[in-house]
Order: C-alpha cells, then sequence, then structure tokens
C-alpha cells in the first residue's frame, strides 16, 4: 500500500476522532484502517496515536505529523485538481507549428478564429519551412501539408492538398499551354527549392503512373509566395498550391493547366503527440480546426 494512502488514513482517523468512523466515511474495514495506520507508525519509527478502548488521542509526535501531513495533502488535492482543470478546460498557451505559405494564408484566418471563441487560450505560431520535433522541440500541435508516412504522432485530415501548375496569361500568350508535363521541359519555369527535388517536377499521369519533368528558368526562390509573384509577373510556370493562387486563378491573373495530371496523395494534417490524456486546450484547438476546414471545402475552397 502508498504511502499517501497511510496518510489518508491517519488523518481520517484523527478527523474521524476514531478507527470505526474513519473507516465508515472511507468504506474500508476498521482493521484495514488500523493495520494502515499501525503500519504508518512502524515505517516512522514513532507512535502517532495513543489508543484506549474507548477513544483515540495524538501523541505529541502525532500532533506535529497531523499538521505537516494535513497540508501535503491539501498541496498534492490542490494541485491534482488543477491538473485536470487545465486538462479538461480549454485554456493556456498552445504552440503550433506550420510552414510559413500556409501559415500566412488560410491557417493564420483559422487560428484568429479560434482565438475570438477561445479568450483563454493565446497562441505561439511558429511559421517555418521545416519538419518540428513535436516532443524535443516543445510543441503541442504541427500543421501538414504531405503525404503522411507512419509514425508516433496522432493526425487529423483537415483537407485534401491540391496542387496546380500556373501561369499568367502573358506568358501563355508567348509559349501557348503546356500539354503534357514533359512539355515544361522546354519552356521557362520559376523552381521553388521548397519542393523536395527542387528543379524536379512529380505529376502523377491520368492512368496513375507517376512521372517527374526537370525543369529551368530564370527565377529560383524559397517561398511559395515569392513564386507566386513571379508567376504573376508573367516570369514563368509555377507550381505552387492551390490555396495560394486560388483567388488569382478565379480572377483569370493566373490560368492553372495539367489538372488531369497532378497527384492527390496529399493532404493537410493536423498532427499532435500521443498522449493518454489530451490538454482541453489541444482537443479544442483540433476539433476547431477540422471544423472550420469542412466549411472551407464546402465553400469550394479546396
Amino acid at each position: 500500500m502508498d504511502q499517501l494512502t497511510r496518510m489518508r488514513c491517519f488523518i481520517q482517523v484523527v478527523d474521524a476522532g476514531g478507527f470505526s468512523a474513519a473507516a465508515r466515511e472511507m468504506g474500508r474495514s476498521k482493521a484495514l484502517v488500523s493495520k494502515y495506520v499501525g503500519e504508518l507508525e512502524d515505517e516512522l519509527g514513532v507512535r502517532l496515536l495513543n489508543r484506549t478502548t474507548r477513544k483515540i488521542s495524538t501523541t505529541e509526535a502525532g500532533q506535529a505529523y497531523y499538521r505537516e501531513v494535513s497540508d501535503i495533502l491539501q498541496r498534492i488535492d490542490d494541485l491534482q485538481n488543477a491538473m485536470q482543470d487545465t486538462s479538461q478546460t480549454a485554456r493556456g498557451l498552445l504552440r503550433v507549428s506550420a510552414s510559413r505559405a500556409f501559415g500566412d494564408h488560410d491557417l493564420s484566418r483559422a487560428v484568429m478564429a479560434f482565438l475570438s471563441v477561445n479568450p483563454d487560450i493565446s497562441v505561439d505560431l511558429k511559421l517555418e519551412d521545416r519538419f518540428v520535433d513535436l516532443v524535443e522541440e516543445g510543441f503541442d500541435v504541427a500543421i501538414r501539408l504531405t503525404e503522411l508516412s507512419d509514425s508516433s504522432l496522432i493526425a487529423r485530415k483537415l483537407a485534401p492538398f491540391r496542387q496546380v501548375t500556373v501561369a499568367s496569361p502573358q506568358l501563355l500568350a508567348i509559349h501557348g499551354a503546356p500539354q503534357e508535363p514533359a512539355d515544361l521541359a522546354d519552356l521557362p519555369c520559376i523552381i521553388d527549392t521548397n519542393y523536395r527535388f527542387r528543379a524536379n517536377l512529380a505529376f502523377r499521369t491520368p492512368e496513375g503512373d507517376r512521372t517527374s519533368v526537370a525543369i529551368k528558368g530564370r527565377v529560383e526562390v524559397n517561398s511559395a509566395e515569392a513564386a507566386r509573384q513571379a508567376a504573376l509577373a508573367g516570369l514563368g510556370f509555377a507550381r505552387t498550391p492551390h490555396f495560394m493562387v486560388r483567388e488569382d486563378i478565379s480572377a483569370g491573373r493566373l490560368i492553372s493547366m495539367l489538372d488531369d495530371y497532378q497527384s492527390n496523395d496529399a493532404a493537410i494534417w493536423v498532427v499532435y503527440p500521443h498522449r493518454k490524456h489530451l490538454s482541453g486546450k489541444v482537443r479544442a484547438f483540433v476539433d476547431f480546426l477540422v471544423a472550420w476546414f469542412e466549411r472551407e471545402q464546402l465553400s469550394g475552397a479546396y
């Protein structure tokens, strides 16, 4: 039996004024309560209670022990209640990691909407184009745009991750539109080095086969927004996330092409470390994102 149980039995006996009353209040047998208090005295090597056939009283050592243990147990109970309150209530600092491109666009809107309905939560949103180690770096959740591989992380899908190939109307007037991915090899392209294979763009044929194309161009960037600006300036064909350019496509500033060759394997995920007891702030944030992106999909944004 653990030490805390023995301590609680002793405190209960003193508060109740006897073993029988303490046993009734604790839902244990009188013999068991007496046994725990006896074990506590044996372990401490001191008598805590004076026992007679009619009543019990604390010894001098028992009085001092009662005062100290009462304070210790109260602090333990307060800490446990505080932790349970934190785990069940949406409050505290939430640390979120995401890519810069996605964070600057849809995710930032979702985060601000989340904060507006959760006044007891604050957010530290870190935007950088790398996969952070959530546990080692102390993040609560991360948003990832990828084909999710097996990992120890828990993941919930938020939306499909669409990539598109775009160009300005002016550029298309000069070079014409590519009819298949291989045509891009002979056209000016914008190279976004954030892509895994940099100047090699991956596509999937209508039959489901994977293919890649080596591209070249005068503009090389490490930012989806910079690639978008270069495409708008007519400097080349760009491969970019759909969420970056959907308004440009809708307004006719950019034209989407090779849509039949885009891969649909990737998605937008919210991931978090596996925990038996998920904190209230993480649970609230994940549930909010799932509902928010469901609405975005219904509106045709994804």
